[in-house]
Formats: C-alpha cells, sequence, structure tokens
C-alpha cells in the first residue's frame, strides 16, 4: 500500500527530472545573415553577467562550439558580437493529489476527502539570452532566449549549459 503512495511523488521527480528547455528567438527581417562569417565576444557585455566565473566559462565555450559547427570563426575584426545575459527565479510547485470522495480514513479523520496528499516541491528556473549585433553598425540583429530549470550538480551544470546554449543557437541564422 505504501508504495502506491509514492508513486506521485516519483512521477513528479521524473517528470522534474526530463524538463525540456522552452526557446525562441527573434531578428530582423531585413538582414541578410549569410554575410557573417566572423564573431567576436562583447566583453564589456558579458563582463557585465552576474554568474559565477567559471558558469560564464562554461556558456562561452558552448557558445564557440556552437558557432564553430556553423562554420563561424572567431576573430579580432569581427562581423557579429555575441553578448548573453542570464536571469534566475525560484519556482514553487504545488499538486495536490486526492485519491477519492467520501466519508473515511485517510492521512488523519477527514469527513469529505479519503487518501489525500499535497506535494510541494521548488526549483531554480533560469533564462539565457544570446544576442547577436552588428559589429559595424553596432545594432541587434538576432536574439534568443533559452528558459528552463538548473541544477547545482557540476557534471550535469555543464551539460544542461551545452544544452541550452545548442538549443537557442540551433534557430540561428533564422531561415
Amino acid at each position: 500500500m505504501k508504495a502506491f503512495k509514492l508513486i506521485p511523488v516519483l512521477f513528479l521527480f521524473l517528470l522534474g527530472s526530463c524538463s525540456s528547455i522552452k526557446v525562441n528567438s527573434d531578428y530582423d527581417q531585413s538582414v541578410d545573415f549569410s554575410q557573417y562569417k566572423t564573431y567576436a565576444f562583447h566583453k564589456r557585455g558579458v563582463d557585465r553577467v552576474e554568474i559565477s566565473g567559471l558558469d560564464k566559462k562554461r556558456i562561452l565555450n558552448a557558445i564557440d562550439t556552437e558557432l564553430s559547427k556553423k562554420g563561424m570563426i572567431k576573430s579580432d575584426n569581427p562581423d557579429l558580437l555575441v553578448n548573453i545575459f542570464t536571469k534566475e527565479r525560484e519556482r514553487i510547485d504545488v499538486n495536490q493529489y486526492n485519491a477519492g470522495w467520501g466519508y473515511g480514513w485517510g492521512y488523519g479523520w477527514n469527513p469529505y476527502l479519503w487518501g489525500g496528499r499535497t506535494y510541494v516541491s521548488s526549483y531554480v528556473e533560469g533564462t539565457l539570452y544570446i544576442d547577436l549585433i552588428d559589429a559595424k553598425k553596432k545594432e541587434l540583429i538576432w536574439e534568443g532566449e533559452g528558459v528552463g530549470y538548473l541544477t547545482e550538480d557540476r557534471e550535469r551544470k555543464e551539460i544542461k549549459i551545452n544544452e541550452f546554449v545548442a538549443k537557442i543557437l540551433a534557430q540561428f541564422p533564422p531561415k
């Protein structure tokens, strides 16, 4: 009987652990993206990002990897400047499961509900923005955003950051 009571908790855990990253992007439709072949990081913008130095390095390395896969080259005289911005917020979910209605003994005497349980979980939701700026015009031409759950586990953190960046940059260049 106790195993049946643990099933909702197990389901919540599995659902949370395989949650996906939601991404979207926006861009200037008048821009010919085929003209951009080189990039560099916008140092002043990247320096302002308020995350740990190690996480910043992970994000920049993931961006390097993804842009290289697209045939772009890092340069001291770039066509594009890459900027990042992050934010996070704590999310709290409250889920209530009821086993049935009527009179009876559940968890304590409850004349209306039988076998109900409430589960509360909290997690940190992070957002990563990647901005691509025309280096000559100093104009934003493309912006990607990824929203998903963050982890403190160092090995999973690197995997999660790589996944965030890959999914965001999969939308660049726009088709």
